[in-house]
């Protein structure tokens, strides 16, 4: 029975090989972009799985909520936060804590080996940190690698691009920063891409110094701490314990009560309220959306199919009538249709597969970095595939062979089924769905690619043109060296200012403190602070309000505000402010200048309260505006400068510009997706009318040449057959709409600055719709009208 449904199949697909090709065409197209969207989608959820005990690793987070409303969060913790959390909580199987850092790597020479200096992300983490996570170990032994001071773990892409050979890396020593020497005791296998925990080079917490090691008010985000629950502890079960803990240790009444919570490991990929070592967020709210875009494509597939089928339905009336007169039962012409669809929907996949596997290069392009996708790499791809397989046939033949296997045998054989048994007003809904689909994917284009243009031409408050931004070693040797270099660059042709500070003025390296203003007791809400030196309004080019720039100085002696830092003091003019006192860490000082606001976060957040003073221990970076027609030249001067300036160090340059787009680099790749499917439904959608109109045509032949006869234009015809299609295109657009509003306006509002959101997108979408509506169908009807009358009325 298979085999005689597979070659009535196969022969009726060759019959009509115009309209099997246009299914499988639109199928293969829709289907090729739903395996995309799966296979990225898979690989993000697929973040941190890979560890044995992934369901009782969770990551400890601080918050502070405020008096005025505001919340703060942090992936950090204080310092001490492990070693209280490891004897007060019984719960805890083990407690590590791990601090991000940097600096330079220096490896001798060899025989057969140059000596390697390079500027290294690394990491201190506690023994216990690979009792928690389950390296797999190449070379040493988890609970003794990192017990000693001075000891170092690498990976095993670093311990080759060091050592040749990983082999070779155990017991050998390097150097970092100059200053000490690590003996390496362990070799750890790679991290997947999948994995928000980069560690290519891990020292002993035992070699970690900072003075805030017993200081309960200080956070940074580098600062975190991992827990692993023992088995059956729920992390609900921790809320007493916890709240006890908080008040037993932050005795410290400031302006903000701080708090902790436990986060689970497989929720940090995707929580953009904290951020990882990666630096790779997806928020599940873009997963869900990609995963409704592979959805709407999906639909709008078989859309298409179950058109063309139920109006393909009466030219197969007579074939239904034979076979029943035969003796088949309808469940054996249902599958039998199914068989076609299932055919169908099975050579549309191979294509798919062939499509997806010719474009994952380029989806790999969109991401960066080293992402690579697989198609065939995992085994969830096959199952994936077999459910597209089952789910489409089903979907998009299941109500065509209903159809079809209902004709009555005796009005079939001759042939006097009624035109609408296909289906007219299915096929007319189907319709106003596609083009509903097609106009909300249109409209979410279009206030995306709005939106991220006013991204990039909105005015952030400073400059951010030709601003080299270079690294700088900040050990007490260094710090003496900053004069001498001052002077070197300042004397090179194209450079035009220079700025010593810890950040630029939008940066991830914000920091927050309590401050009090021309008061002893401290505000209620804290201050961004941006240690820098008297050339950074200068440089940056931000706006003097009132006042002036900081004078020279190496310690803290005076600030300069933004306007936000007195609109939350009730502070109604700049002017006011000049004179009265800010006191931050001890240091009180004048308010020298009061700058324009500028944005310190990207513009999904709100601009925070700003001082700037001078610090020079704090200064991590050097910040160089060039002439913009020299700037290569320049910085080539730039880096020997730098070489014999900091002789042991790495110089390491980015531009501002740069920096900045890696805020919005979801928002670019959403948009980049966005157009690219939005593209895919419009054309889906093109070749299903096309294929629908073309059968709409053929049957109604006689009617078009009876017309004619009776003296229609061409004009008139293409005019009758467009006019049902337009309605259908206007009900769709009114429909999609309420949908598109909706769907954009949440998307904006995660935006604190955003565009304004008008009516143009929707009229262009309509417009889009009409214009593709249009040309579709009077390319195909005016074909119809034209054709030769004669021909088509000499036929009974």
């Amino acid at each position: 029975m298979f085999k005689l449904n597979l070659k009535i199949a196969l022969r009726n697909l060759w019959k009509y090989k115009g309209y099997t090709a246009i299914n499988i065409f639109g199928l293969s197209i829709g289907l090729a972009s739903c395996i995309l969207i799966f296979i990225f989608v898979n690989y993000q959820l697929s973040f941190d799985k890979d560890y044995a005990n992934g369901d009782r690793i969770y990551r400890v987070v601080s918050s502070w909520k405020y008096a005025d409303g505001n919340d703060f969060k942090s992936a950090g913790v204080p310092l001490p936060l492990a070693a209280a959390m490891r004897n007060d909580f019984s719960q805890f199987e083990h407690v590590a804590a791990i601090q991000q850092s940097g600096g330079i790597i220096k490896v001798n020479a060899t025989a057969t080996k140059s000596e390697i200096k390079d500027s290294e992300t690394l990491f201190y983490a506690e023994p216990e940190f690979f009792k928690i996570f389950n390296y797999k170990w190449l070379a040493g032994d988890a609970g003794t690698a990192l017990t000693s001071p001075n000891t170092i773990v690498l990976s095993e892409k670093t311990a080759k691009k060091y050592f040749g050979d990983w082999k070779k890396a155990l017991g050998n020593s390097i150097n970092f920063d100059a200053t000490k020497d690590f003996k390496v005791t362990g070799v750890i296998k790679d991290n997947p891409q999948n994995s928000s925990f980069p560690l290519h080079v891990v020292m002993s917490y035992a070699s970690y110094n900072n003075r805030n090691m017993k200081h309960w008010g200080s956070v940074s985000s580098s600062s975190e701490c991992y827990i692993l629950l023992k088995k059956g502890i729920n992390p609900s079960e921790l809320d007493n314990t916890l709240k006890q803990f908080i008040k037993k240790y932050y005795v410290d009444n400031g302006p903000g009560k701080e708090s902790h919570h436990f986060q689970a490991l497989n929720d940090i990929h995707h929580n953009d309220d904290y951020g990882n070592f990666s630096g790779l967020i997806t928020p599940y709210k873009q997963i869900i959306g990609l995963a409704i875009i592979g959805l709407f494509l999906l639909i709008t597939a078989c859309i298409n199919f179950v058109n063309l089928a139920t109006a393909q339905a009466i030219s197969r009336s007579k074939e239904v009538g034979v076979r029943k007169v035969m003796g088949s039962r309808r469940n054996q012409l249902i599958w039998q249709f199914l068989s076609e669809t299932a055919l169908i929907t099975a050579i549309s996949i191979l294509l798919a597969c062939v499509i997806s596997e010719l474009t994952l290069p380029k989806m790999e392009n969109l991401f960066g970095g080293d992402v690579n996708f697989n198609l065939f790499g995992d085994p969830l791809i096959f199952i994936f595939l077999m459910a597209l397989l089952v789910l489409v046939s089903f979907l998009a033949g299941l109500y065509p062979a209903l159809i079809m296997s209902g004709f009555s045998p005796a009005l079939a054989i001759k042939n006097k089924v009624l035109a609408n048994a296909g289906g007219v007003g299915l096929r007319k809904t189907l319709v106003v769905v596609q083009f509903a689909i097609t106009a909300v994917l249109i409209v979410s284009t279009l206030v995306v690619i709005k939106q991220m243009s006013y991204i990039r031409n909105k005015s952030l408050g400073f400059d951010t043109n030709a601003i080299a931004l270079i690294n700088l070693p900040y050990d007490s040797l260094s710090l003496t060296k900053h004069n001498t270099f001052k002077e070197r660059i300042l004397n090179i042709n194209g450079v035009k200012n220079l700025s010593f500070n810890t950040s630029a003025p939008s940066s991830g390296n914000n920091n927050e403190t309590n401050f009090s203003y021309n008061s002893s007791k401290d505000a209620d809400f804290q201050i961004n602070v941006k240690p820098a030196d008297d050339g950074y309004i200068k440089t940056f080019g931000l706006s003097l309000l009132a006042g002036r720039g900081l004078s020279i100085s190496d310690t803290i002696k005076e600030y300069v505000v933004n306007e936000t830092l007195l609109k939350k003091l009730n502070i109604k003019k700049p002017e006011e402010a000049i004179g009265k006192t800010l006191k931050l860490w001890g240091k009180p000082g004048p308010i020298v200048g009061v700058v324009k606001d500028f944005n310190n976060y990207s513009l999904h957040e709100a601009i925070a309260p700003i001082a700037i003073f001078s610090r020079k221990k704090n200064y991590e970076t050097v910040a160089i505006k060039l002439e913009k027609n020299e700037m290569v030249a320049t910085l080539k001067k730039i880096e020997q400068a730098f070489n014999s300036t900091y002789p042991d160090y790495v110089f390491e340059n980015n531009f501002f510009d740069e920096d900045l787009k890696g805020y919005y680099e979801t928002e670019r790749i959403m948009g980049t997706l966005f157009k690219v499917f939005a593209g895919v439904v419009i054309f889906i959608s093109f070749i299903g009318l096309f294929g629908l109109i073309s059968f709409v045509a053929t049957q109604r032949t006689k009617e078009i040449a009876i017309r004619k006869v009776l003296g229609a234009s061409n004009f008139e015809l293409v005019k009758m057959l467009n006019s049902s299609f337009l309605w259908m295109v206007l009900i769709a657009n009114l429909v999609a709409w309420p949908v598109a509003y909706i769907f954009v306006s949440k998307w904006l509002s995660s935006f604190q600055y955003r565009t304004d959101l008008s009516i143009w997108p929707f009229i262009v979408a309509m417009l889009a719709s009409i214009s593709i509506t249009v040309f579709t169908v009077s390319l195909r009807s005016y074909r119809a009208a034209k054709a030769n009358t004669i021909d088509a009325l000499k036929y009974e």
